[in-house]
């Protein structure tokens, strides 16, 4: 008798833990950004010009969105993954070689599965974020003015993507928004406004999607805060993924 019932009580717990496998969550982790006013942008490249921006509250991915959860993501809508980089998949990684459209598809489906509205983030949420928020301490690069201690680029990544939140945060919590990818935001590339902008969405139309933070393939000027990228929304590159944003 007692050992049916240590069988029957494995098997119970067997599949207990296999349903606990079977129900891992990997919807991205979020950090609430306190809205305020900060000074977007910088006096180095001509399309960078200094201007005053209000935003609101929002959450920001905490990480890049990973392979893994791009992964799932793929299986649950049975949708083909990207090509794979030529260093292969790793979970923790960032997921690459997406577009723009991929990334929308991402989002609409956590908000499916999770509820709320997740969208990418526009470019005034991301440089707000990427630059510490209202506890900014005014570095050149996301968390640090020493691009080794907060980032993966050109000089230290092997020629490859790297795990996620393997560098030094910045002063919100936040990992890697300088280097290891670059990250589609909302908007469509276009000249900032002169004027003070609240929660801007940039230019109405245009040809190109922005990009922010650098990349593993990129050397140091490309990782600074300010330093603006875009390229068009179908293309795919192993050096470009993205975060998400939920909104409050």
């Amino acid at each position: 008798m007692k050992t049916i019932i240590k069988t029957i009580a494995f098997c119970f717990l067997t599949s207990l833990n296999l349903q606990a496998q079977t129900n891992i969550s990997y919807k991205p982790e979020v950090i609430l950004v306190e809205g305020g006013t900060f000074s977007m942008g910088s006096n180095v490249e001509s399309d960078e010009t200094p201007h005053s921006v209000i935003l609101n509250s929002y959450s920001l991915g905490k990480y890049p969105v990973t392979v893994g959860q791009y992964k799932q993501f793929c299986n649950a809508t049975n949708t083909a993954m990207p090509r794979a980089p030529g260093w292969g998949w790793q979970d923790k990684h960032p997921i690459v070689n997406v577009n723009y459209n991929d990334a929308l598809s991402y989002c609409h489906w956590l908000g499916e599965n999770y509820g709320g509205e997740w969208h990418l983030p526009t470019e005034a949420q991301w440089e707000f974020a990427a630059r510490g928020g209202n506890k900014s301490k005014n570095y050149k690069y996301s968390g640090s003015d020493d691009l080794d201690e907060s980032c993966w680029y050109k000089d230290n990544a092997e020629g490859k993507t790297q795990t996620v939140g393997s560098k030094k945060s910045n002063e919100l919590g936040f990992y890697d928004m300088s280097g290891n990818i670059w990250e589609w935001c909302l908007d469509w590339y276009g000249p900032y406004e002169a004027t003070s902008e609240t929660n801007p969405n940039g230019p109405k139309s245009g040809s190109n999607r922005v990009l922010r933070g650098g990349s593993w393939f990129n050397s140091a000027p490309y990782c600074r805060l300010g330093y603006r990228n875009f390229t068009e929304a179908s293309r795919r590159d192993f050096y470009v993924g993205f975060r998400v944003v939920l909104s409050q």
